[in-house]
């Protein structure tokens, strides 16, 4: 094992494209597992995130909502994000129909996908260890585990962020500008599936290519604008398209107030984020939150700071190699100090650590919307710094210095794999003692100039492997035998936390509910905006278990409905003499209805029910025209507000036409 590290020489060349026999027998059993990992049982989910998976329907069967993603075919409105991950999963279904794999296996196949660009990515400049090495450690990563089985953008936003720094570092080694153009697809790409997030990778890939880059210093800032025209041309069209189209035949646009994807772009899903003001979200952040929930470093999506990715939300998802990425790559950079300004070495661990510094503390301050499934952003470098960071020191092991960092990092692994597992008292309670053993052990080894030669170095490299890996391992096996829906989820065992509506809770998703139809029956409030779980003190309390509604019914804000076959049979009569066979507040609500019956569901409101769209005399000519059968009240509208468009409909409804309860739903027969 000591002597396949060691076969990649210290040049600034790239490693051969033809690499030794045994490299591609790891990287076929490291690609046929992860695949294996994430396909097998990929189905337990159901619709996964119920929001995504109604868009997703819709895009299959109708190609305006599959341009625009639409929340129905009928383009009512859109989800909150642009669609391009969502025209993935959709062509996966148009060709292989509606099902839970069907939707989910393009994600799967993003996660391989992932893992072997990483590899390739790695290899290049350090070797085939350090490739398979950083391949591993994402794949085995809980929240990259969790997102690449889930039906949420991040999965193909991870992918895009890996290519765009596989094609800047091809940039700095040749210094062609196709790379770099290249590079700005990737980021248009990205912009494209989840707006503004993309935009963290930018500045480290700019500073990697301002230093390091090969041309004069002026052509690299001609190169990086021939880049950035590419992102905005790349990402451009759509957003051009979308504003330039008359606003009356498209949908409204999912998250805007204005109905502007521009207003999206900056606001509720750009500069909102970091501060906190979000026009039409749940509940206002950082120092707009109100009593108990803002203010002082927090917000209702948990508390802000410098530890924020440690804590008890965040911990188990991505913490437990950030110390150790940390150490190592100071040791890489000491190490590749006194190198020429192009070394693609040092420029590579650069890059690395840039994105996992400029991420990390962007989300650790930023007082808007947080969910701790946002740190699969993290995963790449993290992995990344521990395959170069770990096989570039070890080579570098006969100067004292490097083993007693190498024993640090191997020591700040197990004190991580310590605190994170502690916090699931319940959880494999004989791990973290088999850790702390076999970790100790470890650093000592590394120590010891005799233990790092020969075939004495295997034990000391297995040891030091098992203390960094064995924590998120169980903790992503864990993952994988769960089932996860609604919209906020989290990977590996509960943690007991709970709080506040986005992150301050460690729990594993929806463990108990599954697919539609599943989860369990919940009594509806005529013409009511309530909080998930019929909560009316406007908290958006959680249930424990990450899908934050107790579901069931009508459904609520984070967990969508679970129509029973009787009301299915209600919706489904006449449908084809409707445009809607349904409306209901809230997208989610929408969202398990039009699941059941693939017909179009109008998600009153969007997501959070808090979008003007439609207006009240709206609604009232699409029921005057005879366009939607069905009203459903009990709709989750925002966080247990009684104003806006949303209510004056449930009001208007509730008022003019007569109730029917359908297994414990009220519903409004519109037609009558």
């Amino acid at each position: 094992m000591t002597t396949l590290i060691e076969r990649q020489p210290e040049s600034a060349e790239p490693v051969p494209e033809s690499g030794p026999r045994w490299e591609w027998i790891g990287l076929g059993a490291l690609l046929v597992g992860t695949a294996v990992a994430y396909i097998w049982g990929l189905g337990a989910s159901g619709w996964a995130n119920s929001f995504y998976s109604a868009a997703i329907q819709a895009g299959s069967v109708s190609w305006k909502a599959f341009f625009f993603g639409s929340s129905d075919a009928a383009n009512s409105i859109t989800v909150d994000k642009p669609p391009m991950s969502l025209w993935l999963m959709s062509l996966s279904v148009r060709i292989f129909g509606l099902s839970s794999w069907a939707m989910l296996i393009p994600q799967a196949l993003l996660g391989v996908g992932s893992v072997a660009l990483l590899w390739a990515t790695i290899r290049r400049q350090f070797g085939s260890a350090a490739g398979l090495l950083a391949g591993l450690t994402l794949a085995v990563t809980p929240v990259a585990a969790l997102m690449f089985r889930f039906n949420n953008p991040d999965a193909l936003l991870v992918l895009l962020m890996i290519a765009a720094v596989w094609a800047s570092m091809r940039a700095v080694e040749d210094g062609r500008t196709r790379w770099l153009v290249l590079t700005g697809i990737f980021v248009g790409f990205g912009f494209l599936t989840k707006q503004l997030q993309v935009m963290l990778v930018i500045p480290p890939i700019a500073l990697l290519y301002l230093f390091a880059g090969p041309p004069k210093l002026g052509r690299r800032f001609l190169q990086l604008f021939a880049a950035l025209g590419a992102a905005i041309v790349s990402a451009g069209w759509w957003l051009l398209i979308v504003e330039l189209w008359p606003a009356s035949s498209r949908p409204w646009i999912g998250g805007s107030q204005n109905n502007s994807i521009l207003e999206l772009t900056l606001g509720y899903n750009g500069l909102g984020r970091l501060s906190g003001n979000e026009t039409g979200s749940v509940t206002p952040g950082g120092a707009n939150a109100g009593p108990g929930i803002g203010g002082a470093g927090g917000s209702r999506w948990g508390e802000t700071g410098i530890t924020r990715m440690f804590d008890a939300s965040q911990g188990g998802q991505i913490a437990w190699l950030i110390p150790s990425a940390l150490i190592i790559l100071v040791v890489g950079i000491v190490l590749r100090g006194k190198i020429d300004r192009t070394d693609p070495k040092r420029a590579a661990l650069a890059v690395w650590g840039l994105w996992l510094l400029v991420t990390g503390l962007t989300f650790s301050f930023m007082a808007g919307i947080f969910h701790s499934y946002y740190t699969v952003a993290l995963a790449p470098p993290i992995a990344a710094l521990i395959g170069a960071g770990s096989v570039l020191a070890w080579r570098h092991r006969e100067r004292y210095w490097v083993r007693i960092a190498m024993a640090v990092a191997t020591l700040a692994a197990v004190a991580m794999a310590w605190v994170l597992l502690n916090r699931s008292a319940g959880f494999q309670p004989w791990l973290r003692w088999t850790i702390l053993g076999v970790g100790i052990l470890g650093a000592v080894l590394v120590l010891i100039p005799a233990m790092t030669r020969g075939k004495l170095a295997v034990a000391s490299i297995l040891a030091v492997m098992f203390a960094g890996l064995a924590g998120p391992t169980s903790y992503t096996a864990d993952t994988l035998a769960t089932p996860h829906t609604g919209s906020i989820v989290s990977a590996g065992p509960s943690t007991g936390v709970m709080g506040g509506f986005g992150g301050a809770r460690g729990t594993g998703g929806m463990r108990d509910g599954g697919g539609p139809g599943q989860a369990p029956e919940a009594a509806a409030t005529p013409g009511a905006a309530a909080v998930p779980g019929g909560a009316s003190d406007g908290r958006g309390t959680t249930d424990g278990r990450g899908g934050g509604s107790t579901g069931g019914g009508a459904g609520g804000l984070l967990q969508g409905s679970s129509p029973t076959e009787a009301i299915t049979s209600l919706l489904g009569e006449d449908a084809d003499s409707y445009t809607w066979v349904a409306a209901a507040v809230g997208s989610n609500t929408a969202a398990g209805y039009q699941l059941a019956t693939e017909d179009p569901v109008m998600a009153i409101g969007g997501f959070n029910g808090s979008d003007p769209s439609p207006t009240l005399a709206e609604f009232q000519q699409y029921v005057a025209d005879g366009e939607i059968h069905y009203f459903i009240a009990g709709s989750s509208g925002m966080g247990g507000s009684n104003t806006g468009t949303s209510s004056e409909i449930a009001e208007w409804v509730a008022a003019n036409y007569t109730p029917t309860t359908v297994d414990s739903v009220t519903v409004y027969d519109l037609s009558n």
